[in-house]
């Protein structure tokens, strides 16, 4: 066997995140720009919906490496080169995701949809392929075999899907992920994943999720272009600030030291299937929101945009309002989950946040853009309050 194949470096207890798997982030959070853009070209129902299916495939590519990367280090030998491999195939799905459904009879070369598809099942490929080398126990290379049936099998309907196009496209690409994810993580309950590492795994997840933070702002500023001299399009651009402050704020100040805690207590034997729901499925939500509000902000400023340059009374759109508050309402989800997962309990003010987040939807929908922006901030920072205030005593323990 070639010394190449047979470099990689076991990781510790310990050990961090290292700066090649920032490399992977910031590659992965620029495909999640990608879909913003493809959203924002047409907000749509349906365009909404099929965002959410190009970030499934993101997320469950980058989840897939985070799990990799706590098992050997990413940086070193095999898998290093193996990962870069991966992120060049997402850097190429990233720059096909705006015409992800276009099929152009008269374009020369592989058609947008199938490229993306391809990529992605390069990804995933390798993923199998460096896991499956570096295991190093037979229950872990019993879980890889177990996750590798359905995520093979979810590749046919993702590359047919890919020729068809439109709504068979994502009927059939939808199918792939209900295979592929929903039948790993069934079959991960009768073989549980690992984990090596507790520090790296919830450093990885912070960082991807202030890295998608910080994406979003820059979103917003795109969004806004030149356009930044009328003061309805200023003040606009400072509240989709203040929302994305205090996003992070209740992530980092009011729910990560907590879980993190609570799954480094846990025996070591539980970890992995904690980690599993905590981290890979509830951050799932946390970014998506994030993907979603971010989109609201720009459907603010392009509303605020297109209207006669002394106004600021024009409404958002149905779409521009459920990406906004179901956006925050789906990242308020992915806490309550989090925090559900790693330390056993359910919070009260957690969950009224997202109710008062849905109430809030049809109202906002009345108002003028930037009032509908202005009251999801007031909602996002009284939530932040309340949890700040009196958290022990809004607590309740849930089985």
């Amino acid at each position: 066997m070639p010394a190449f194949w047979s470099r990689y470096e076991r990781t510790e207890e310990t050990h961090r995140t290292t700066s090649f798997e920032i490399f992977f982030d910031l590659v992965f959070v620029f495909a999640l720009t990608r879909i913003i853009e493809f959203m924002a070209d047409q907000p749509t129902a349906v365009s909404m919906t099929r965002g959410l299916l190009l970030f499934l495939l993101l997320w469950f590519s980058w989840s897939s490496y985070a799990w990799l990367g706590n098992e050997v280090r990413a940086d070193v030998g095999v898998v290093r080169t193996g990962t870069l491999v991966a992120m060049a195939g997402m850097f190429l799905a990233a720059l096909v995701i705006p015409d992800s459904w276009r099929h152009d009879e008269h374009s020369v070369g592989v058609p947008a949809p199938l490229a993306l598809a391809l990529s992605y099942i390069v990804v995933r490929g390798l993923h199998l392929l460096l896991y499956l080398r570096v295991s190093g126990s037979p229950q872990l290379s019993r879980t890889l075999r177990l996750y590798g049936v359905p995520a093979v099998l979810a590749w046919l309907p993702l590359v047919v899907g890919a020729l068809i196009g439109g709504t068979t496209q994502t009927l059939l690409w939808a199918l792939a992920f209900v295979i592929d994810v929903g039948g790993g993580r069934f079959l991960s309950r009768y073989s549980p994943w690992q984990l090596r590492s507790v520090s790296h795994f919830t450093e990885r997840h912070r960082l991807v999720l202030i890295i998608a933070i910080g994406e979003s702002l820059i979103s917003i500023g795109a969004g806004a272009g030149t356009e930044l001299t009328r003061w309805s399009v200023l003040v606009a651009a400072l509240l989709g600030f203040s929302t994305a402050v205090y996003l992070w704020r209740l992530y980092f100040d009011a729910v990560a030291p907590t879980a993190e805690r609570a799954l480094a207590e846990v025996p070591w034997s539980r970890r992995g299937t904690i980690a599993s729901d905590a981290y890979s499925l509830a951050h799932f939500l946390l970014v998506a929101g994030i993907m979603y509000v971010a989109l609201g902000i720009e459907e603010v400023l392009a509303t605020l945009i297109h209207e006669a340059p002394e106004g600021a009374h024009g409404a958002l759109s149905m779409p521009g309002i459920v990406a906004l508050y179901g956006g925050a309402a789906l990242y308020l989800a992915g806490r309550a989950l989090f925090l559900r997962f790693t330390t056993g309990r359910v919070t009260v003010a957690p969950l009224v946040g997202i109710g008062l987040t849905l109430v809030l939807l049809p109202l906002a929908r009345l108002l003028p853009a930037l009032a509908a922006l202005a009251l999801l901030v007031a909602a996002l920072a009284a939530q932040l309050a309340v949890e700040r205030r009196a958290p022990g005593r809004l607590a309740a323990a849930a089985a």
